[in-house]
């Protein structure tokens, strides 16, 4: 018995390290695709769609997606290296710089939706690989109109981000915390707003925000309450059920979700990293 449990503690160490290891090998780069395709899904906003909201192949981040939110008309802009139509001239400090405080290299603001209040959470290394990530993309020639804005956007949204470290992928709630904040925003889309512009974040989860549908700009969608209620949260719904509507849009019932949620990109999230997610939605306190 006892040799039995030394086999097992050892398999165990060695998966750990393994684990580990592998993401130490991980090159920013790839760190980067991974995070841009998945996770973070920023071709939702930046990448064109069809008629069916599925992304257009070749024109990845190459923006143009246009819909309407209570403080804007939002044109997700063009993120390709395209040095006359996209950011092909902000260097890799810039890029970071844009996606944690919200400064273009020009100095001007960036609005809404882009998530400020969780993008300055990034971590040094996330931040680094996703403008690595995107400056070795292929250029792509697309002007799009710009964003416009029905409010005083906000000199700043507080002090240059300075350090921030990533929580350690072994504690799954906290890393799953990460990954729908800073990284996957998913916080900021289901929690209820307390003021104008002002996430309440005593209902942390709640849901009840709305939202453009891709497929219909006349139609509207609300974010639905996310925390462990089991009466109007995902309180009764399985760890499977969860990880099928988040990476298919099939809800337990089988009624599909639109594709404002952005499950075609996280359809190719780890099975780790869906596993911290999953883990920390059920750690959110339920909320009616």
């Amino acid at each position: 018995m006892r040799a039995r449990h030394a086999i097992r503690y050892a398999l165990t160490a060695i998966i750990a390290v393994g684990t580990i290891g592998t993401a130490a090998a991980e090159s920013l780069r790839e760190r980067g695709a991974y995070l841009v395709n998945t996770i973070a899904a920023c071709g939702n906003c930046h990448t064109p769609k069809d008629a069916a909201g599925r992304a257009t192949a070749g024109r990845e981040l190459s923006g143009g997606v246009e819909f309407d939110i209570p403080p804007a008309h939002v044109v997700g802009p063009n993120i390709t290296p395209d040095p006359a139509t996209g950011i092909g001239r902000w260097s890799e400090a810039q890029i970071v710089t844009a996606l944690r405080d919200g400064k273009r290299p020009d100095g001007t603001i960036i609005g809404p939706p882009m998530p400020f209040e969780f993008y300055r959470q990034l971590s040094d290394r996330d931040a680094a690989a996703i403008a690595a990530y995107l400056r070795g993309l292929k250029a792509i020639r697309h002007a799009v109109a710009r964003t416009q804005y029905r409010i005083q956007l906000p000199t700043a949204y507080g002090p240059p981000v300075d350090q921030v470290d990533e929580p350690p992928r072994t504690d799954r709630i906290a890393y799953g915390a990460y990954l729908a904040g800073p990284v996957g925003h998913c916080i900021e889309c289901h929690t209820p707003f307390a003021g104008p512009g002002q996430l309440d974040m005593s209902r942390l989860g709640a849901g009840g925000r709305e939202f453009p549908v891709f497929t219909d700009p006349a139609a509207q969608t609300v974010s639905r309450n996310i925390t462990a209620d089991p009466e109007h949260g995902l309180g009764k719904w399985s760890d499977a059920q969860l990880k099928r509507a988040i990476t298919a849009g099939i809800r337990p019932d089988g009624t599909r979700l639109v594709r404002t949620m952005a499950f075609d990109w996280y359809a190719k999230i780890a099975p780790a990293d869906l596993d911290a997610l999953v883990a920390y939605l059920r750690s959110l306190k339920p909320a009616k």
